[in-house]
């Protein structure tokens, strides 16, 4: 029979289970939490995708539903990137999508009858939730509970996470960051517990993160840059080895059944970091064998033989590893990945990926929108990460080290700060209220031990006789007893002496500790404002439809883009083919289901060039160019007559950069009037006879008989002008998208055959030929 526990002992195990309880509670209030302050965008507005990508992976999805694993594997899009087409299933990471498409067949099977666009809408929100867990997860291996429900609370609310992951926000970061960080926490796990069971757990989650986004190659090189770390300071152990060699093997072998990874799981140059690194840690696995068994001159020698054979066999790798990435123009490296280790590369060699908005610098205040106040917490982690340092504290160290320099090179990677930040705020606001609270118990104990201590002697004033007679027969009892007891307590105080001292050291004066927690609640309750504020305001709204307010405070709405793409739908041919400039490619195929040359793939760098230099040519060589891709209609965004910046014209010298860069007689100063970019009168008579400009301010003028542009704050320059090629066949109704089509080349030939219509036609005729010869991009 079981010895009965003390009540000391019944109180911890009654505090712990309590503990827990209201932990799990916390946890599940966090996860409603991180799903319910995203449902802004559909509450103000509707259950609808956001931005241009989302729309590609819903239209995937939907594919995948209807037809099946194996057709998605092989399907071919016709609809992309005229004439050429794309594999989709060897160049999409099909994680997001198979998991959208796996909750939809769950919702059904438990007969709950979901849309698939409702499913995808809602995948961002349910994954935050998770993300939040496995924060609190993460961050527990590393500093304890309360850190752990801590970092998960902001990890719910931080706004840099909510801008990709609000409802409709159907994109690869909707899953990624979950898998960033389950994946990082199955690493500490398996770091800090040395368990085979919890690598391979760890190489699955890898193989999901691989299947969900390209920033797995941060994972892969962050992982080993840790290991390194360690084995450098001597913190070598063989939970280290397990924790890092199963992920290489497993999770490099799961990486290559990824069609769009493949071998590039082995052949380039972001994954070699975790090959070297895995060569390093098997010669130190063998080293430490090695000294366990034999004696220290022994050692010695085969330290030596090791050593040298190492350092052969490292060359002759580093050797091979040299050749590939001679080989390669690049030395190995994608294009991304080569801008952010050179943030300089992509402006002077790949303007495509320079063009993107999402892959400039941010600047110093979209820290402190997208973070807040954790950017001044994050300080404080760090250095609460090395009392103590342990493997887990070193590795939130490192991530935050990195991912901080990553993000101030691409504003996009601000994403992979949040986690990071995150935990270490949660780690250093665990810490401060520890201390706090701590201090605020401790002096309220002794100011009650001291009342009582008074009030004892203000009692004691007239002592009984009897009584303390009593008490000198018992002290007379009791002194053999002190005596043997006094060696025990001697050797149980030197041995909290030390914690106790720590204590005291930590103790601050009771009114200091309520002040400090009364302002950290303070700003808490600043960040909750913040928070909401932007997932209600900042990052609600989806970029398809757009919304201002007046002077009187009345709600205006813009739904142009969905209004042209339903124009297209439902006024055009099935088969017909629409140019426009690669953002609206995605949009234009799900919503309207029409043929695109380019669109937000961007893969071939060629193709989207000849449409930039279409648009940047003048009106009659544009035609011949899109006339050659049999091109039905044109498709221009334009703002100046709302104010909306992020229109064609504000993108044109990237048309013409990227055009330039495959066609070199276009020249970027051509459009430029002393190195400025003009459309008033001081433009250049290139950039006023360019396709865009005229497609853009066509019959401009008649808005306001002055062709005032709100965006560019000027009147346009060249106002009254009439089109010979393209003619336009509708403009939605505030101005922002406007369609063209082209004109056949009977229609444009009928108009100057009115002297002879015998010899016109031969002229003609012979012009037309000559001109079907003649390659228009040259």
């Amino acid at each position: 029979m079981a010895a009965p526990e003390n009540p000391q002992q019944q109180a911890a195990t009654i505090r712990h289970a309590f503990g827990n309880v209201l932990s799990f509670l916390i946890l599940l209030l966090i996860g409603v939490l991180a799903f319910s302050i995203r449902l802004f965008s559909v509450i103000k507005y509707e259950s609808v995708i956001h931005e241009f990508d989302p729309y590609f992976n819903y239209r995937v999805t939907q594919f995948l539903i209807k037809s099946g694993v194996y057709d998605f594997w092989n399907w071919f899009d016709d609809r992309t990137w005229y004439p050429l087409g794309r594999v989709i299933g060897g160049t999409v990471y099909p994680g997001l999508t198979l998991t959208a498409g796996t909750l939809w067949r769950i919702f059904n099977a438990l007969n709950i009858p979901l849309t698939v666009e409702t499913v995808c809408v809602f995948t961002a929100p349910i994954f935050s939730a998770f993300a939040a867990w496995a924060t609190y997860l993460l961050t527990k291996e590393v500093k304890g509970v309360g850190a752990g429900l801590t970092a998960a609370a902001l990890l719910a609310m931080v706004p840099s996470y909510i801008s990709r992951s609000v409802a409709g926000s159907y994109d690869n970061e909707a899953v990624a960051i979950f898998a960033l960080i389950i994946t990082f926490y199955l690493y500490i796990k398996t770091l800090n517990t040395g368990s085979l069971f919890y690598a391979t757990l760890n190489a699955i989650a890898y193989f999901y993160m691989v299947c969900s986004w390209g920033g797995y190659t941060f994972i892969i090189n962050l992982i080993p840059m840790h290991v390194l770390l360690c084995i450098v300071t001597g913190r070598y152990s063989s939970r280290l080895y397990i924790a890092y060699a199963p992920l290489v093997v497993l999770g490099t072998l799961l990486a290559a059944l990824v069609p769009v990874v493949g071998f590039n799981a082995v052949m380039t140059s972001e994954h070699f970091a975790s090959f070297l690194v895995f060569i390093i840690i098997h010669v130190v696995a063998l080293v430490y064998y090695i000294k366990g068994i034999l004696t220290p001159k022994m050692f010695r020698v085969a330290v030596t033989l090791v050593v040298s054979v190492g350092l052969i066999v490292g060359f002759a790798v580093l050797a091979v590893l040299i050749a590939l990435v001679a080989s390669s123009p690049t030395k190995g490296w994608s294009g991304r990945s080569l801008s952010l280790l050179d943030p300089t590369y992509a402006s002077k060699y790949i303007p495509i990926i320079a063009s993107v908005s999402e892959h400039q610098p941010p600047t110093w205040p979209s820290y402190f929108m997208d973070l807040n106040v954790l950017a001044f917490l994050v300080p404080a982690g760090i250095i609460a990460c090395f009392m103590p340092l342990s493997d887990a504290s070193s590795f939130a160290v490192l991530y935050i080290v990195t991912s901080v320099y990553f993000s101030g090179v691409m504003v996009r990677l601000m994403l992979v700060l949040a986690p990071a930040a995150c935990i270490m705020s949660g780690i250093a606001l665990s810490e401060a209220f520890d201390v706090l609270t701590r201090s605020i118990k401790l002096q309220l104990l002794a100011a009650t031990e001291n009342l009582q201590i008074n009030a004892g002697d203000a009692t004691n004033v007239t002592p009984n006789d009897a009584v303390k007679t009593e008490k000198s027969e018992d002290s007379v009892k009791e002194r053999s007893s002190r005596k043997s007891k006094k060696k025990e307590k001697e050797n149980v105080e030197k041995a909290s002496s030390v914690s106790r001292k720590e204590k005291r050291l930590l103790v601050l004066p009771l009114e200091a500790s309520m002040i400090a927690v009364f302002l950290l609640v303070l700003l808490g309750a600043f960040y909750v404002v913040h928070c909401v504020w932007a997932a209600a305001e900042a990052y609600s709204a989806p970029s398809i439809v757009l919304t201002t307010r007046s002077n009187d405070g009345g709600l205006h709405v813009f739904d142009d883009f969905r209004e042209a793409y339903a124009w297209l739908s439902h006024n055009t041919e099935v088969d017909d083919k629409v140019a426009s400039w690669w953002d609206y490619g995605y949009q234009t195929t799900a919503m309207a289901n029409r043929t695109v040359i380019v669109d937000n793939n961007t893969w071939n760098n060629t193709h989207i060039a000849t449409v930039g230099t279409a648009m940047s040519s003048p009106e009659k060589a544009a035609w011949e160019i899109f006339n050659s891709l049999d091109v039905k209609y044109v498709l221009v965004v334009f703002g100046g007559l709302v104010g909306y910046p992020s229109d064609d014209i504000n993108k044109f010298l990237w048309m013409v950069r990227i055009g330039g860069g495959v066609f070199p007689h276009i020249k970027e100063p051509d459009y430029l009037r002393d190195g400025q970019y003009r459309i008033d009168a001081q433009a250049t008579p290139t950039m006023l006879n360019s396709l865009m400009y005229k497609l853009s301010y066509y019959r401009f003028v008649e808005t306001d008989g002055r062709g005032f542009d709100r965006v560019r704050h000027t009147e346009i320059g060249k106002k009254h002008f009439k089109l010979t090629h393209f003619e336009e066949v509708f403009t939605t109704h505030h101005w922002m998208v406007r369609l063209y089509k082209l004109k056949s080349p009977k229609n444009r030939i009928r108009g100057k055959t009115k002297k002879s219509k015998s010899k016109a036609t031969t002229t003609t005729s012979s012009k037309r030929i000559g001109t079907r010869k003649k390659n228009p991009w040259h």
